[in-house]
C-alpha cells in the first residue's frame, strides 16, 4: 500500500469516526449537544481536523443523514421482503418506517427536520436519499391504484407516514392506538 492510499484511508476512517461520534451525541443529548469542539473532544483530534472533513456542522449533519438514508432503505427492503402479498409488504413497509424513526429520532431528524445542505427532489439529490425513495416506491407504486401516479402515490403516503413519526415522538398520539393507525392508513390507502 502506497503512502497516498494509506493517507486516503486513514482520512476516509476519521470521517467515519466524525460522522459516528455526531450520531451518537445527537442520539444521546440531542443535535444542540453536536459542536465541532465537543466532537474535536470526542474523537481526541484539533478541531482544524474537523473542519478539514467538514466545513461545519451543517454538513455533518448531512453525512448522518446520508448514512441514516442507506439504512432506512435497507431496513424497509428487509421488512418487505419477507412479506407475502403487496397489501402485506405495504403493512411491512409501514412498521418498518416508523420504527426506523422511533428508534434514531436523531438520524431521523438529521434526514427529514434538519438542514444538511442536501438536495431532495431535485436531479442532484444525493444517491442514499434516492434509494430510500425507491425502497418506498417498490412496494408503494404497485399499490397506487389505476390512474394514479405511482410516485405522486408514495410521496402521500410518504408524507402521512411522516407525519405518524413526528406527532408520535411529541406524544400527540395515543401510543396504544399505534397499530391501527398502521392499519388505517393501509386500508384507506393501498388500493390492491
Amino acid at each position: 500500500m502506497s503512502v497516498q492510499e494509506r493517507k486516503q484511508r486513514e482520512r476516509a476512517e476519521r470521517e467515519r469516526l466524525i460522522v459516528a461520534t455526531a450520531r451518537e451525541l445527537a442520539e444521546q443529548q440531542g443535535w444542540d449537544a453536536v459542536t465541532t469542539r465537543r466532537l474535536a473532544e470526542r474523537i481526541e483530534y484539533s478541531q482544524p481536523v474537523l473542519y478539514s472533513h467538514f466545513r461545519g456542522k451543517r454538513e455533518i449533519i448531512g453525512a448522518v443523514a446520508l448514512d441514516g438514508a442507506a439504512e432506512m432503505a435497507v431496513a424497509l427492503r428487509a421488512a418487505t421482503s419477507a412479506a407475502d402479498g403487496p397489501r402485506e409488504r405495504v403493512t411491512a413497509l409501514a412498521r418498518a418506517y416508523l420504527d426506523f424513526a422511533a428508534r434514531n429520532p436523531a438520524v431521523y431528524d438529521a434526514i427529514f427536520q434538519l438542514d444538511g445542505g442536501l438536495a431532495f427532489a431535485q436531479e442532484d439529490t444525493p444517491e442514499p436519499l434516492k434509494d430510500a425513495f425507491a425502497a418506498l416506491l417498490e412496494s408503494l407504486g404497485e399499490v397506487a391504484g389505476d390512474g394514479v401516479h405511482p410516485g405522486l402515490f408514495t410521496e402521500v403516503f410518504w408524507a402521512s407516514l411522516h407525519g405518524l413519526a413526528t406527532l408520535t415522538r411529541a406524544g400527540r398520539l395515543l401510543p396504544e392506538d399505534a397499530a391501527q393507525r398502521v392499519e388505517l392508513l393501509v386500508d384507506r390507502l393501498a388500493v390492491a
